[in-house]
Protein backbone atom coordinates (compact mmCIF):
# COMPACT_ATOMS: atom_id res chain seq x y z
CA UNK A 1 0.00 0.00 0.00
CA UNK A 2 1.27 3.06 -0.59
CA UNK A 3 1.29 6.24 1.80
CA UNK A 4 0.52 9.76 0.37
CA UNK A 5 2.71 12.39 1.77
CA UNK A 6 1.35 15.26 3.11
CA UNK A 7 2.51 18.71 2.00
CA UNK A 8 1.30 22.13 2.08
CA UNK A 9 1.09 24.64 -0.32
CA UNK A 10 4.03 27.60 -0.63
CA UNK A 11 1.97 30.06 0.24
CA UNK A 12 0.93 28.13 3.69
CA UNK A 13 4.47 28.03 3.87
CA UNK A 14 5.07 31.56 3.49
CA UNK A 15 2.54 32.68 6.06
CA UNK A 16 3.42 30.38 8.79
CA UNK A 17 7.06 31.41 8.48
CA UNK A 18 5.79 34.89 9.17
CA UNK A 19 3.61 34.05 11.82
CA UNK A 20 6.54 32.76 13.64
CA UNK A 21 8.44 35.54 12.83
CA UNK A 22 5.97 37.87 14.02
CA UNK A 23 5.81 36.22 17.53
CA UNK A 24 9.42 36.74 17.92
CA UNK A 25 9.14 40.52 17.43
CA UNK A 26 9.25 41.56 20.78
CA UNK A 27 13.21 43.48 21.50
CA UNK A 28 14.61 43.00 18.53
CA UNK A 29 17.96 44.79 17.15
CA UNK A 30 17.49 47.72 14.86
CA UNK A 31 16.30 46.39 11.55
CA UNK A 32 18.13 47.37 8.50
CA UNK A 33 17.86 46.69 4.44
CA UNK A 34 20.76 45.12 2.78
CA UNK A 35 23.71 47.10 0.57
CA UNK A 36 23.72 45.30 -3.21
CA UNK A 37 26.76 44.20 -4.33
CA UNK A 38 27.72 47.17 -6.90
CA UNK A 39 27.32 50.04 -4.79
CA UNK A 40 29.77 52.42 -4.11
CA UNK A 41 29.70 51.36 -0.24
CA UNK A 42 29.77 47.39 -1.49
CA UNK A 43 33.38 48.08 -2.29
CA UNK A 44 34.34 50.71 0.93
CA UNK A 45 33.34 47.29 2.97
CA UNK A 46 35.36 45.04 1.16
CA UNK A 47 38.50 46.76 1.25
CA UNK A 48 38.35 48.20 4.51
CA UNK A 49 38.09 44.27 5.86
CA UNK A 50 40.69 43.62 4.65
CA UNK A 51 42.66 46.42 6.42
CA UNK A 52 40.81 46.19 9.81
CA UNK A 53 41.75 42.19 9.64
CA UNK A 54 40.86 41.49 12.56
CA UNK A 55 37.10 42.78 12.87
CA UNK A 56 34.77 40.91 14.11
CA UNK A 57 31.80 42.39 12.61
CA UNK A 58 33.68 42.83 8.88
CA UNK A 59 34.95 39.47 9.20
CA UNK A 60 31.17 37.54 8.55
CA UNK A 61 31.39 38.67 5.41
CA UNK A 62 30.56 35.64 3.18
CA UNK A 63 26.90 35.64 2.41
CA UNK A 64 25.59 39.06 0.66
CA UNK A 65 23.93 41.37 0.35
CA UNK A 66 25.16 42.85 3.36
CA UNK A 67 23.11 44.24 6.46
CA UNK A 68 23.72 48.37 6.42
CA UNK A 69 23.66 48.92 9.75
CA UNK A 70 26.52 46.14 10.25
CA UNK A 71 28.40 48.04 7.64
CA UNK A 72 28.15 51.43 9.14
CA UNK A 73 29.10 50.00 12.77
CA UNK A 74 32.21 48.02 11.22
CA UNK A 75 33.59 51.16 9.21
CA UNK A 76 32.66 53.67 11.54
CA UNK A 77 34.39 51.29 14.46
CA UNK A 78 37.11 51.23 12.05
CA UNK A 79 37.62 54.85 10.94
CA UNK A 80 37.69 55.82 15.20
CA UNK A 81 40.92 53.99 15.66
CA UNK A 82 43.59 55.98 17.35
CA UNK A 83 46.67 56.38 15.43
CA UNK A 84 45.30 55.21 11.91
CA UNK A 85 46.43 56.55 8.56
CA UNK A 86 43.87 57.14 5.93
CA UNK A 87 44.39 58.26 2.02
CA UNK A 88 42.35 61.74 1.06
CA UNK A 89 40.46 58.68 -1.12
CA UNK A 90 39.44 57.24 1.71
CA UNK A 91 38.67 59.77 4.22
CA UNK A 92 35.97 60.93 0.98
CA UNK A 93 35.04 57.34 0.26
CA UNK A 94 33.82 57.39 4.15
CA UNK A 95 32.11 60.72 3.67
CA UNK A 96 30.43 59.01 0.49
CA UNK A 97 29.28 56.27 2.96
CA UNK A 98 27.49 58.32 5.76
CA UNK A 99 25.99 60.50 3.20
CA UNK A 100 24.42 57.84 2.01
CA UNK A 101 23.13 56.01 5.43
CA UNK A 102 21.60 59.11 6.85
CA UNK A 103 19.16 56.91 8.45
CA UNK A 104 21.70 55.96 10.68
CA UNK A 105 23.38 59.09 11.89
CA UNK A 106 21.26 61.01 14.93
CA UNK A 107 20.10 64.04 14.34
CA UNK A 108 23.82 65.79 15.49
CA UNK A 109 25.84 64.10 12.89
CA UNK A 110 23.29 64.11 10.02
CA UNK A 111 23.18 68.00 10.50
CA UNK A 112 27.18 67.86 9.40
CA UNK A 113 26.05 66.75 5.87
CA UNK A 114 23.29 69.15 5.17
CA UNK A 115 22.91 70.87 1.96
CA UNK A 116 24.14 74.28 1.47
CA UNK A 117 21.01 74.69 -1.35
CA UNK A 118 18.63 71.75 -0.27
CA UNK A 119 15.50 71.96 -4.03
CA UNK A 120 12.85 73.72 -2.76
CA UNK A 121 13.83 73.26 0.89
CA UNK A 122 12.28 69.44 0.56
CA UNK A 123 14.52 67.93 -1.83
CA UNK A 124 18.27 66.97 -1.12
CA UNK A 125 18.29 68.01 1.88
CA UNK A 126 21.77 65.72 2.14
CA UNK A 127 23.44 65.57 -1.43
CA UNK A 128 22.97 61.80 -1.76
CA UNK A 129 19.64 61.50 -1.50
CA UNK A 130 15.92 63.30 -3.16
CA UNK A 131 13.84 62.72 -0.62
CA UNK A 132 14.57 61.62 2.86
CA UNK A 133 12.23 61.51 6.35
CA UNK A 134 14.02 61.23 9.85
CA UNK A 135 11.21 61.34 12.46
CA UNK A 136 10.58 59.20 15.64
CA UNK A 137 10.01 55.84 14.73
CA UNK A 138 10.21 56.05 10.78
CA UNK A 139 12.71 56.44 8.77
CA UNK A 140 12.25 56.49 4.57
CA UNK A 141 15.32 57.48 1.62
CA UNK A 142 13.74 57.99 -1.63
CA UNK A 143 15.34 58.37 -5.03
CA UNK A 144 15.16 57.73 -9.14
CA UNK A 145 16.97 55.58 -10.80
CA UNK A 146 18.52 56.55 -14.47
CA UNK A 147 20.79 55.04 -16.81
CA UNK A 148 21.25 56.16 -20.18
CA UNK A 149 24.49 54.19 -22.28
CA UNK A 150 25.49 54.47 -26.19
CA UNK A 151 27.60 51.62 -26.97
CA UNK A 152 29.25 51.43 -30.69
CA UNK A 153 30.63 47.67 -31.62
CA UNK A 154 33.21 46.92 -34.11
CA UNK A 155 31.89 46.15 -37.55
CA UNK A 156 28.30 47.02 -37.00
CA UNK A 157 26.12 50.00 -37.43
CA UNK A 158 23.66 49.12 -34.88
CA UNK A 159 22.64 51.41 -32.52
CA UNK A 160 23.37 50.10 -28.88
CA UNK A 161 21.76 51.19 -25.83
CA UNK A 162 20.85 51.02 -22.32
CA UNK A 163 17.72 53.00 -21.10
CA UNK A 164 16.95 52.72 -17.04
CA UNK A 165 14.22 54.89 -15.38
CA UNK A 166 12.69 54.14 -11.85
CA UNK A 167 12.90 54.62 -7.94
CA UNK A 168 13.95 52.84 -4.83
CA UNK A 169 12.51 53.53 -2.04
CA UNK A 170 14.16 52.04 1.82
CA UNK A 171 13.44 52.99 5.58
CA UNK A 172 12.28 51.44 8.92
CA UNK A 173 9.73 51.39 11.57
CA UNK A 174 10.08 51.78 15.10
CA UNK A 175 13.55 50.31 14.69
CA UNK A 176 11.54 46.51 14.27
CA UNK A 177 10.71 46.44 10.36
CA UNK A 178 13.06 47.56 7.67
CA UNK A 179 11.52 47.87 3.97
CA UNK A 180 13.02 48.35 0.55
CA UNK A 181 11.67 47.72 -2.98
CA UNK A 182 13.37 48.68 -6.48
CA UNK A 183 11.74 49.61 -9.48
CA UNK A 184 12.96 50.13 -12.96
CA UNK A 185 11.35 50.29 -16.94
CA UNK A 186 13.65 48.79 -18.86
CA UNK A 187 14.91 48.92 -22.72
CA UNK A 188 18.38 47.78 -24.38
CA UNK A 189 19.73 46.79 -27.66
CA UNK A 190 22.98 44.36 -26.28
CA UNK A 191 26.25 43.31 -28.34
CA UNK A 192 25.97 40.33 -30.39
CA UNK A 193 27.77 38.08 -27.87
CA UNK A 194 24.80 38.99 -25.29
CA UNK A 195 22.07 38.35 -27.74
CA UNK A 196 23.44 35.24 -28.57
CA UNK A 197 22.86 34.38 -25.29
CA UNK A 198 19.31 35.53 -25.16
CA UNK A 199 18.11 33.73 -27.64
CA UNK A 200 19.94 30.31 -26.18
CA UNK A 201 18.08 30.60 -23.23
CA UNK A 202 15.49 33.12 -23.68
CA UNK A 203 16.08 34.87 -20.99
CA UNK A 204 18.04 38.79 -20.63
CA UNK A 205 20.84 37.47 -18.09
CA UNK A 206 20.26 39.18 -14.33
CA UNK A 207 16.58 39.58 -15.56
CA UNK A 208 14.62 36.83 -17.02
CA UNK A 209 11.56 38.08 -19.07
CA UNK A 210 11.54 40.23 -21.53
CA UNK A 211 9.62 41.50 -24.81
CA UNK A 212 11.10 42.26 -27.60
CA UNK A 213 11.84 45.85 -28.56
CA UNK A 214 12.31 47.40 -31.96
CA UNK A 215 13.60 43.78 -33.64
CA UNK A 216 17.03 43.20 -32.00
CA UNK A 217 16.28 45.12 -28.67
CA UNK A 218 14.69 43.95 -25.08
CA UNK A 219 12.08 45.84 -23.37
CA UNK A 220 11.55 44.04 -19.42
CA UNK A 221 10.36 45.68 -16.00
CA UNK A 222 12.24 45.13 -12.82
CA UNK A 223 11.03 45.34 -9.33
CA UNK A 224 12.44 43.87 -6.69
CA UNK A 225 12.04 44.18 -3.07
CA UNK A 226 11.73 42.82 0.61
CA UNK A 227 11.01 43.86 4.40
CA UNK A 228 13.15 42.50 7.36
CA UNK A 229 12.50 42.34 10.98
CA UNK A 230 13.72 40.61 14.17
CA UNK A 231 13.38 36.98 15.17
CA UNK A 232 15.03 36.47 18.44
CA UNK A 233 16.54 39.26 20.45
CA UNK A 234 19.62 40.75 18.63
CA UNK A 235 20.97 37.38 17.20
CA UNK A 236 18.25 36.48 14.30
CA UNK A 237 16.77 38.38 11.27
CA UNK A 238 14.19 37.56 8.91
CA UNK A 239 13.90 39.02 5.46
CA UNK A 240 11.23 38.22 3.23
CA UNK A 241 10.84 39.46 -0.67
CA UNK A 242 11.97 39.40 -4.19
CA UNK A 243 15.50 39.85 -4.57
CA UNK A 244 19.54 37.74 -5.28
CA UNK A 245 21.69 36.80 -3.34
CA UNK A 246 25.47 35.73 -3.16
CA UNK A 247 27.33 33.50 -0.59
CA UNK A 248 31.57 33.64 -1.42
CA UNK A 249 34.15 35.86 -0.84
CA UNK A 250 35.62 35.32 -4.57
CA UNK A 251 34.32 37.92 -7.90
CA UNK A 252 32.36 33.68 -8.94
CA UNK A 253 30.76 32.22 -6.46
CA UNK A 254 30.41 27.92 -7.09
CA UNK A 255 27.76 28.06 -4.41
CA UNK A 256 25.27 30.70 -5.28
CA UNK A 257 25.85 33.79 -7.11
CA UNK A 258 23.52 37.18 -7.92
CA UNK A 259 23.95 36.86 -11.22
CA UNK A 260 20.82 35.14 -12.36
CA UNK A 261 17.29 36.34 -12.51
CA UNK A 262 15.77 37.63 -9.01
CA UNK A 263 13.72 35.21 -7.05
CA UNK A 264 11.30 34.94 -4.19
CA UNK A 265 13.14 33.87 -1.18
CA UNK A 266 13.20 33.66 2.59
CA UNK A 267 16.14 34.32 5.03
CA UNK A 268 17.18 33.64 8.38
CA UNK A 269 20.23 35.08 9.78
CA UNK A 270 21.55 34.06 12.96
CA UNK A 271 24.42 35.36 14.59
CA UNK A 272 26.08 34.73 17.87
CA UNK A 273 29.32 33.91 19.36
CA UNK A 274 32.10 33.12 16.60
CA UNK A 275 28.84 31.80 14.85
CA UNK A 276 26.96 33.01 11.44
CA UNK A 277 24.16 30.96 10.20
CA UNK A 278 22.16 31.49 7.00
CA UNK A 279 19.06 29.51 5.84
CA UNK A 280 17.48 30.55 2.70
CA UNK A 281 14.67 29.28 1.10
CA UNK A 282 13.62 30.28 -2.42
CA UNK A 283 11.41 29.73 -4.74
CA UNK A 284 12.74 29.20 -8.70
CA UNK A 285 11.45 28.80 -12.00
CA UNK A 286 12.04 25.40 -13.56
CA UNK A 287 12.05 27.15 -17.33
CA UNK A 288 11.87 30.39 -19.16
CA UNK A 289 8.54 31.84 -20.21
CA UNK A 290 6.65 29.48 -22.90
CA UNK A 291 4.12 32.42 -23.68
CA UNK A 292 3.38 35.39 -22.08
CA UNK A 293 0.27 33.82 -20.59
CA UNK A 294 1.39 30.42 -19.61
CA UNK A 295 2.35 29.73 -15.96
CA UNK A 296 5.94 28.54 -15.12
CA UNK A 297 6.37 25.58 -13.69
CA UNK A 298 7.66 26.27 -10.16
CA UNK A 299 10.42 24.74 -8.62
CA UNK A 300 12.56 25.28 -4.46
CA UNK A 301 15.83 25.29 -3.40
CA UNK A 302 16.96 25.24 0.38
CA UNK A 303 20.43 26.55 1.04
CA UNK A 304 22.44 26.54 4.60
CA UNK A 305 25.75 28.24 5.49
CA UNK A 306 27.48 28.01 8.42
CA UNK A 307 30.37 30.71 8.74
CA UNK A 308 32.49 30.04 11.55
CA UNK A 309 35.66 32.44 12.87
CA UNK A 310 38.03 30.48 14.01
CA UNK A 311 40.11 33.40 15.31
CA UNK A 312 40.38 36.85 14.30
CA UNK A 313 41.44 36.92 10.77
CA UNK A 314 40.64 33.30 9.94
CA UNK A 315 37.12 32.11 8.87
CA UNK A 316 35.92 28.78 7.59
CA UNK A 317 32.13 27.84 6.03
CA UNK A 318 30.07 24.77 5.56
CA UNK A 319 27.25 24.88 2.57
CA UNK A 320 24.96 22.44 1.85
CA UNK A 321 21.96 23.09 -0.98
CA UNK A 322 19.38 20.94 -2.33
CA UNK A 323 17.00 21.97 -5.46
CA UNK A 324 13.81 20.28 -5.98
CA UNK A 325 10.76 20.38 -8.11
CA UNK A 326 7.12 19.29 -6.87
CA UNK A 327 4.05 19.96 -8.83
CA UNK A 328 2.14 23.01 -6.77
CA UNK A 329 3.93 21.88 -3.75
CA UNK A 330 6.72 22.43 -1.45
CA UNK A 331 7.97 19.33 0.56
CA UNK A 332 8.35 19.86 4.11
CA UNK A 333 11.18 18.35 5.04
CA UNK A 334 13.28 20.76 3.02
CA UNK A 335 12.21 23.22 6.06
CA UNK A 336 14.48 22.03 9.24
CA UNK A 337 17.17 24.25 9.69
CA UNK A 338 19.64 22.62 10.97
CA UNK A 339 19.83 19.18 9.45
CA UNK A 340 21.74 17.79 6.70
CA UNK A 341 20.17 18.04 3.13
CA UNK A 342 21.56 15.00 1.68
CA UNK A 343 20.32 12.91 4.29
CA UNK A 344 16.56 14.40 3.77
CA UNK A 345 17.01 13.52 0.16
CA UNK A 346 18.56 10.08 0.33
CA UNK A 347 15.05 9.66 3.02
CA UNK A 348 13.05 11.15 0.04
CA UNK A 349 14.49 8.24 -2.20
CA UNK A 350 17.41 10.43 -3.89
CA UNK A 351 15.18 12.06 -6.56
CA UNK A 352 16.84 15.74 -6.15
CA UNK A 353 19.51 17.66 -6.57
CA UNK A 354 22.11 17.77 -3.35
CA UNK A 355 24.97 19.46 -3.45
CA UNK A 356 27.75 20.28 -0.36
CA UNK A 357 31.24 22.38 -0.25
CA UNK A 358 33.15 23.89 2.11
CA UNK A 359 35.04 27.82 2.22
CA UNK A 360 37.48 29.41 3.92
CA UNK A 361 38.61 33.53 3.95
CA UNK A 362 42.48 34.77 5.57
CA UNK A 363 43.02 38.10 6.12
CA UNK A 364 46.76 38.72 6.51
CA UNK A 365 49.15 41.30 6.76
CA UNK A 366 46.85 43.91 7.09
CA UNK A 367 46.63 44.23 3.54
CA UNK A 368 46.24 40.61 1.85
CA UNK A 369 42.98 37.84 1.83
CA UNK A 370 43.07 34.73 0.63
CA UNK A 371 39.91 33.10 0.25
CA UNK A 372 38.78 29.49 -1.67
CA UNK A 373 35.29 27.38 -1.85
CA UNK A 374 35.32 23.58 -2.73
CA UNK A 375 31.97 22.33 -3.67
CA UNK A 376 31.03 18.90 -4.06
CA UNK A 377 28.61 17.17 -6.03
CA UNK A 378 28.84 13.78 -6.52
CA UNK A 379 31.81 11.79 -6.81
CA UNK A 380 33.78 8.34 -6.22
CA UNK A 381 36.73 8.10 -4.35
CA UNK A 382 37.78 4.91 -6.03
CA UNK A 383 36.87 6.62 -9.83
CA UNK A 384 38.85 9.40 -8.90
CA UNK A 385 42.02 7.09 -8.27
CA UNK A 386 40.99 5.01 -11.30
CA UNK A 387 41.74 8.84 -13.17
CA UNK A 388 39.75 7.51 -16.05
CA UNK A 389 37.31 10.50 -15.95
CA UNK A 390 34.17 9.52 -14.72
CA UNK A 391 30.99 11.37 -15.84
CA UNK A 392 29.80 11.65 -12.55
CA UNK A 393 32.63 13.02 -10.57
CA UNK A 394 30.85 16.54 -10.58
CA UNK A 395 33.02 18.90 -8.51
CA UNK A 396 34.18 22.46 -8.49
CA UNK A 397 37.12 24.83 -6.69
CA UNK A 398 37.92 28.45 -6.85
CA UNK A 399 41.10 30.39 -5.20
CA UNK A 400 41.95 33.74 -4.79
CA UNK A 401 43.96 36.06 -3.29
CA UNK A 402 42.78 40.15 -3.30
CA UNK A 403 45.44 42.81 -2.22
CA UNK A 404 45.27 46.48 -0.74
CA UNK A 405 47.55 49.48 -1.88
CA UNK A 406 49.70 47.40 -3.67
CA UNK A 407 53.37 48.17 -4.38
CA UNK A 408 52.60 50.79 -1.57
CA UNK A 409 50.59 53.12 -3.83
CA UNK A 410 47.08 54.62 -1.83
CA UNK A 411 43.87 52.61 -3.37
CA UNK A 412 45.66 50.45 -5.74
CA UNK A 413 43.68 47.24 -5.41
CA UNK A 414 44.51 43.45 -7.14
CA UNK A 415 42.41 40.61 -7.23
CA UNK A 416 43.18 37.66 -9.00
CA UNK A 417 41.01 34.38 -9.07
CA UNK A 418 40.99 30.95 -10.33
CA UNK A 419 38.08 28.58 -10.61
CA UNK A 420 37.38 25.28 -12.14
CA UNK A 421 34.15 22.88 -12.29
CA UNK A 422 34.15 19.55 -14.05
CA UNK A 423 31.49 18.65 -16.55
CA UNK A 424 27.71 17.48 -15.38
CA UNK A 425 28.15 19.42 -12.00
CA UNK A 426 25.09 21.23 -10.81
CA UNK A 427 23.29 19.25 -13.50
CA UNK A 428 20.47 16.41 -12.54
CA UNK A 429 18.94 13.12 -14.40
CA UNK A 430 15.88 15.26 -13.84
CA UNK A 431 15.83 18.53 -15.56
CA UNK A 432 13.34 20.72 -13.66
CA UNK A 433 15.86 19.79 -9.95
CA UNK A 434 19.00 20.98 -12.03
CA UNK A 435 20.77 24.47 -10.25
CA UNK A 436 19.61 26.89 -12.53
CA UNK A 437 16.64 29.47 -12.19
CA UNK A 438 14.98 30.76 -15.34
CA UNK A 439 17.04 29.34 -17.47
CA UNK A 440 20.27 30.64 -15.68
CA UNK A 441 22.79 29.22 -13.56
CA UNK A 442 22.54 29.48 -9.99
CA UNK A 443 25.94 29.82 -9.54
CA UNK A 444 28.75 30.31 -11.52
CA UNK A 445 27.64 32.23 -15.07
CA UNK A 446 29.51 29.41 -17.18
CA UNK A 447 27.70 26.41 -15.81
CA UNK A 448 30.08 23.71 -15.84
CA UNK A 449 32.93 22.48 -17.37
CA UNK A 450 34.93 25.03 -17.67
CA UNK A 451 38.69 26.55 -16.44
CA UNK A 452 38.77 30.18 -15.82
CA UNK A 453 41.57 32.49 -14.66
CA UNK A 454 40.65 36.42 -13.96
CA UNK A 455 42.14 39.12 -12.97
CA UNK A 456 40.72 42.69 -11.64
CA UNK A 457 42.98 45.97 -11.22
CA UNK A 458 40.77 48.71 -9.49
CA UNK A 459 42.61 51.97 -8.74
CA UNK A 460 41.00 55.44 -7.04
CA UNK A 461 43.84 57.65 -7.99
CA UNK A 462 41.35 61.13 -6.73
CA UNK A 463 37.93 60.99 -4.66
CA UNK A 464 35.60 61.30 -7.66
CA UNK A 465 37.80 58.68 -10.39
CA UNK A 466 38.08 55.26 -10.99
CA UNK A 467 40.16 53.45 -12.94
CA UNK A 468 39.45 49.35 -13.27
CA UNK A 469 40.76 47.02 -15.88
CA UNK A 470 39.80 43.11 -15.99
CA UNK A 471 41.07 40.12 -17.61
CA UNK A 472 39.57 36.87 -17.80
CA UNK A 473 40.20 33.90 -19.77
CA UNK A 474 38.44 30.64 -19.63
CA UNK A 475 38.24 27.56 -21.62
CA UNK A 476 35.14 25.18 -21.40
CA UNK A 477 34.34 22.01 -23.27
CA UNK A 478 30.87 23.75 -25.13
CA UNK A 479 27.89 20.52 -26.33
CA UNK A 480 27.31 19.70 -29.92
CA UNK A 481 23.60 19.91 -31.41
CA UNK A 482 23.68 16.50 -31.26
CA UNK A 483 25.63 15.44 -27.70
CA UNK A 484 25.82 16.85 -24.39
CA UNK A 485 29.75 17.09 -22.59
CA UNK A 486 28.47 18.41 -19.85
CA UNK A 487 28.53 21.96 -19.95
CA UNK A 488 24.91 22.72 -20.18
CA UNK A 489 23.58 22.13 -16.82
CA UNK A 490 20.07 22.92 -18.20
CA UNK A 491 20.23 19.15 -19.98
CA UNK A 492 19.61 16.29 -18.13
CA UNK A 493 22.74 13.95 -17.59
CA UNK A 494 21.42 10.75 -18.75
CA UNK A 495 21.48 9.23 -22.41
CA UNK A 496 20.81 10.15 -24.97
CA UNK A 497 22.14 13.33 -24.08
CA UNK A 498 25.10 11.81 -22.55
CA UNK A 499 27.02 9.34 -24.35
CA UNK A 500 29.33 7.45 -22.66
CA UNK A 501 30.57 7.25 -18.76
CA UNK A 502 34.17 7.95 -19.13
CA UNK A 503 36.31 10.13 -20.62
CA UNK A 504 35.00 13.88 -19.39
CA UNK A 505 37.38 16.60 -18.85
CA UNK A 506 37.38 20.13 -18.61
CA UNK A 507 37.68 20.67 -22.12
CA UNK A 508 35.85 17.62 -23.29
CA UNK A 509 33.61 18.52 -26.14
CA UNK A 510 33.90 21.32 -28.21
CA UNK A 511 36.92 23.09 -27.19
CA UNK A 512 36.19 27.14 -26.71
CA UNK A 513 38.33 29.46 -24.96
CA UNK A 514 37.48 33.14 -24.76
CA UNK A 515 39.56 35.66 -23.40
CA UNK A 516 37.56 38.68 -21.98
CA UNK A 517 39.11 42.06 -21.37
CA UNK A 518 37.58 45.63 -20.60
CA UNK A 519 38.92 49.01 -19.22
CA UNK A 520 36.37 51.27 -16.87
CA UNK A 521 36.55 55.06 -16.56
CA UNK A 522 34.31 56.46 -14.27
CA UNK A 523 33.57 59.87 -13.29
CA UNK A 524 31.62 61.03 -10.11
CA UNK A 525 29.90 64.45 -11.32
CA UNK A 526 27.41 64.72 -7.99
CA UNK A 527 26.56 61.81 -4.85
CA UNK A 528 25.92 58.61 -6.97
CA UNK A 529 25.73 60.25 -10.29
CA UNK A 530 28.39 58.91 -12.52
CA UNK A 531 29.46 59.92 -16.44
CA UNK A 532 31.53 56.51 -17.97
CA UNK A 533 33.48 55.04 -20.40
CA UNK A 534 33.69 51.56 -20.82
CA UNK A 535 35.70 49.35 -23.43
CA UNK A 536 35.59 45.51 -23.73
CA UNK A 537 37.94 43.12 -26.29
CA UNK A 538 36.00 39.44 -26.87
CA UNK A 539 37.73 36.97 -28.43
CA UNK A 540 36.55 33.45 -28.79
CA UNK A 541 37.80 30.42 -30.31
CA UNK A 542 36.14 27.37 -31.13
CA UNK A 543 38.50 24.27 -32.18
CA UNK A 544 36.69 22.11 -33.30
CA UNK A 545 34.17 24.70 -35.12
CA UNK A 546 36.54 27.37 -36.54
CA UNK A 547 33.36 28.83 -38.31
CA UNK A 548 32.18 29.67 -34.48
CA UNK A 549 35.08 31.55 -33.74
CA UNK A 550 33.56 35.65 -32.96
CA UNK A 551 35.68 38.46 -32.22
CA UNK A 552 33.96 41.22 -30.63
CA UNK A 553 34.95 45.06 -29.41
CA UNK A 554 32.60 47.08 -28.12
CA UNK A 555 32.89 51.14 -26.84
CA UNK A 556 30.58 52.66 -24.62
CA UNK A 557 29.62 55.65 -23.36
CA UNK A 558 27.12 57.04 -20.56
CA UNK A 559 25.77 57.89 -17.67
CA UNK A 560 24.45 56.51 -14.46
CA UNK A 561 22.49 58.06 -11.75
CA UNK A 562 21.42 55.39 -8.63
CA UNK A 563 22.11 52.01 -10.26
CA UNK A 564 24.78 49.55 -10.14
CA UNK A 565 26.76 48.40 -13.39
CA UNK A 566 25.95 45.78 -15.51
CA UNK A 567 28.65 43.82 -17.19
CA UNK A 568 28.31 40.77 -19.21
CA UNK A 569 31.90 38.93 -19.01
CA UNK A 570 30.65 35.23 -20.26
Amino acid sequence: MQIKQNHVSPLKVRFWFLGVSLFFLTKGKSQSTFLAPGEKSFYVFERLEILARTDSLFNYSKVRPFDRKALMDAVNRYASRSGLSLSKTDMHNLRSLNLNHTEWLNETERNRYLSRKPVARRFYRTPAHLYEVHVKDFNLIVDPVFQYTISAEQNSSEHLFQNTRGVFIRGKIADKIGFYSYITDNQERDPTYVRRWVSERKAVPNQGFYKDFKGTGYDYFEARGYITFPLIRKYSQMAFGYDRQFIGTGYRSLFLSDFGANRLFLSLNTRIWKINYRNLFLELQSSASPAPTQLIPKKYAAIHHLDIGLNRWLNVGLFEGVVFGRKDRFDFSYLNPIIFYRSIEQQNGSFDNAVVGMDAKANLLGRVQAYGQLLLDEFSLSEIKAGRNWWANKWGYQLGVKCMNVFGVPNLDVQAEYNRVRPFTYSHYDSVANYTHYNQPLAHPLGAGFGEVLGIIRYQPAPKWLLQGKLIAWKQGKDSSQRSFGSNILLPNTPPFRQGDYGYKVGTGWTTQTLYASLLLSYEIRENLFLESHAVFRKEKTTVAPLQNRNVSVLTIGLRWNIQRREFEF
